[in-house]
């Protein structure tokens, strides 16, 4: 515990040190988060790419204090996620860790967001810095400071279900929300929140339109439920700038006869590359990213504690497929982080551990190696080439390939033998590298003609082997 505040400790000073940091280190200085020429991937209005590095933060608002908030954020900094998503209100009314409510109603009124008249929040300079508003604007503002944007889901999916929101309620939240954050360089407005979208679309519709009327310089997405992808219910909406899907926490094969209705084939309930290209089929061609893969420390299929959990190897397998099936970014999950769980509060899916010890586990510091690798090569050119393998396998031994036109990069979960086509990109000769994708650790396998070689990883574990022609220097041998 004495670990923990002095770790807290500082990075009150870090937050304090990083006001004076030049704004040129953050990411919105290079302009507002924008759609490429593409239509394929988000960018920087001046150009830059910005793969987006997500981690899941679920409940965040209503759990951790203010000296909590810094030392997550600032973790998450370190581990160079750029985004993290968070429930703006998980309930109707939310209730924060200092018991505020989102929603201080008149008494005698019950909790429906819809055409009664009351009260969201103040935002008087005199508002106590403990209320919920007042704690969600420090949530913003210290990730702010730590070049981090906020992923704001306004209300989560189930309080549709519940009734507690109608068009009339989302047309006066969502003024209350677009003024009140519309300046905020950090945020990504997130529709939605695992649920359908036919589901009250009237209400996500006045939503997601009332934020975009006042605040058109952030991007918008929809959350949906597992497995399935926000383009099949929006794919034709004006307000949606990305796409989403949610790939959902099954393993092969596990699936009960109410789940018949998932739009994916029997026996690929891992296969989550599938949901970028399903998603693409649909017009116009947006960005996509998977939302909500299976988390770290979380059992398969959720609901049966005797289930084994998904371990790092898997998250980073989930991470890999989706990237290089041609996903603008991926977002990470933890069971325990996703809840934020800490004494005194219930715990969801059978999680045991604490928060703050889960900051330590592999899968979340490994996805910094997947974004540096992509950021690594010209970002725009890329794109997913499966003939690039030949005798590719299925399941855990299909290996995942991606392209520019002087690159290729194959993922390999179960480190088998590769037969890969060099002459795919260009160069009469290649270098060729393998990086393992659990420490971010490169080996130069050497130089090559152009044409296909088997190659046979140096690694018992998972790992990209990555290939470029030789007269470029993406990456260097060090002498």
């Amino acid at each position: 515990m004495k670990k923990i505040l002095f770790l807290i400790f500082l990075s009150l000073n870090e937050l304090s040190n990083a006001a004076n940091h030049s704004k040129s280190a953050l990411p919105w200085s290079h302009g507002p988060l924008v759609i490429s020429e593409n239509q394929r991937f988000l960018m920087h209005s001046d150009g830059t790419p910005f793969f987006l590095q997500g981690e899941t933060a679920w409940l965040m608002p209503e759990r951790l204090n203010r000296e909590e908030v810094v030392f997550y954020l600032q973790t998450c900094q370190q581990a160079d996620y750029n985004m993290v998503q968070v429930q703006v209100l998980n309930d109707i009314p939310s209730i924060n860790c200092y018991g505020a409510s989102s929603h201080p109603l008149p008494i005698g009124e019950g909790f429906s967001l819809g055409s009664s008249t009351y009260n969201i929040g103040s935002s008087s300079p005199n508002v106590s810095p403990t209320s919920y508003w007042a704690h969600l604007d420090y949530i913003i503002a210290t990730a702010e400071h730590f070049g981090i944007y906020v992923g704001l889901v306004t209300v989560w999916g189930s309080q549709l279900k519940m009734g507690r929101i109608d068009e009339e309620g989302a047309r006066i939240y969502g003024e209350f929300l677009a003024h009140r954050y519309a300046n905020r360089p950090n945020i990504i407005w997130i529709m939605g929140g695992d649920i359908e979208g036919d589901r009250k679309p009237e209400v996500w519709q006045t939503l997601a339109t009332t934020i975009k009327n006042i605040d058109n310089n952030h991007l918008m997405t929809f959350h949906p439920r597992g497995r399935h992808t926000s383009a099949q219910w929006w794919a034709k909406a004006e307000w949606i700038d990305f796409h989403c899907f949610q790939s959902g926490h099954r393993r092969y094969g596990q699936r009960t006869a109410k789940d018949k209705t998932y739009p994916i084939p029997d026996n690929t309930e891992e296969d989550n590359f599938q949901f970028v290209d399903s998603t693409w089929a649909y017009k116009p061609v947006k960005p996509v990213i998977d939302d909500e893969p299976i988390y770290e420390g979380i059992p398969q299929g959720l609901h049966n504690a005797d289930e084994p959990l998904w371990t790092a190897e898997h998250v980073r397998r989930y991470a890999y497929w989706s990237v290089f099936a041609g996903s603008c970014g991926h977002t990470y999950g933890h069971s325990s982080i996703m809840q934020f769980q800490k004494p005194g509060y219930p715990s969801a899916y059978f999680n045991r551990k604490l928060w703050y010890d889960a900051l330590l586990d592999p899968g979340f510091n490994q996805m910094k190696y997947l974004s540096r690798l992509i950021l690594t090569f010209p970002y725009f050119e890329r794109v997913p080439d499966q003939s690039l393998v030949l005798d590719n396998g299925t399941h855990y031994d299909r290996l995942a390939a991606t392209r520019g036109s002087d690159y290729l990069l194959v993922y390999n979960f179960t480190a088998r033998d590769m037969r890969i086509d060099l002459t795919k990109i260009s160069g009469k000769r290649k270098k060729v590298w393998w990086m393992n994708a659990d420490d971010g650790s490169f080996r130069y396998l050497g130089e090559y003609d152009s044409r296909v070689f088997t190659f046979r990883p140096h690694h018992t574990g998972d790992g990209v082997l990555i290939a470029f022609d030789s007269e470029k220097t993406y990456l260097k041998v060090e002498k």
